[in-house]
């Protein structure tokens, strides 16, 4: 999880590893992110770092402060809502024209990712059963024909990944088992072409990871106070 190797453009690269340290907590909240350490660290340039940041600064995950450094985006109530409640209406949204519109090779690839996701959670493979849940999820996406919401959900993926990843490290196995009957309830609603039963599940499961991640961090503050 922490090797850093080189793919896509450096920026990419040094934006993927620096986002993976924030995901998976190795970078906290609310910390500040040291240029010429993580330059170092990662054997690139101070330039390559800044770029980096910038591009995490656009996926929410670091706010760059003139004249006083970058700082991993503090992970609090607002933060926490408001990402959900966004996902909420986009997948709302792209998940109704997928009851309408998918085809059975849509429905064979969300079923091969629930069965792989199942698996991961029988060998508490964390790591791989969240990258496969954003995977599930993308893959929903197929029928979004919508430009902004795309642009916008591949913005909200690493936070999404690393509130999962609090929520998980906290919850245990019950929040697994939590996201798997989730799935499992909307293949069946995708299935029988149910817009309403979808919007109702896709609500309950917003609010359920919102309120486990909410006391994950409540917990951690107490811990740390």
């Amino acid at each position: 999880m922490n090797a850093f190797r080189p793919r896509e453009t450096l920026t990419e690269q040094v934006a993927r590893h620096i986002e993976n340290q924030i995901a998976f907590g190795q970078l906290r909240s609310g910390e500040r992110i040291y240029e010429g350490v993580m330059a170092k660290d990662m054997e690139v340039s101070h330039g390559s770092i800044r770029e980096g940041l910038l591009l995490l600064e656009k996926r929410h995950l670091v706010r760059n402060v003139p004249r006083k450094g970058a700082f991993v985006t503090t992970l609090d109530e607002y933060f926490v809502r408001s990402l959900y409640e966004t996902l909420e209406l986009y997948l709302t949204h792209t998940g109704r024209k997928l009851v309408r519109q998918w085809q059975p090779a849509d429905m064979e690839r969300l079923e091969s990712l629930y069965a792989r996701m199942k698996s991961c959670f029988e060998t508490s493979d964390l790591m791989a059963f969240l990258e496969l849940g954003i995977e599930y999820t993308k893959a929903s996406l197929v029928y979004a024909d919508n430009y902004f919401i795309v642009a916008a959900i591949d913005d909200l993926w690493p936070s999404a990944k690393r509130c999962a990843f609090v929520a998980f490290q906290r919850g245990g196995s019950h929040v697994f088992e939590d996201n798997l009957a989730h799935m499992q309830e909307s293949i069946q609603a995708i299935k029988d072409r149910d817009e309403e039963r979808l919007t109702t599940i896709l609500h309950r499961y917003a609010m359920q990871q919102c309120q486990q991640v909410l006391d994950a961090i409540a917990v951690n503050e107490k811990q740390d106070a």
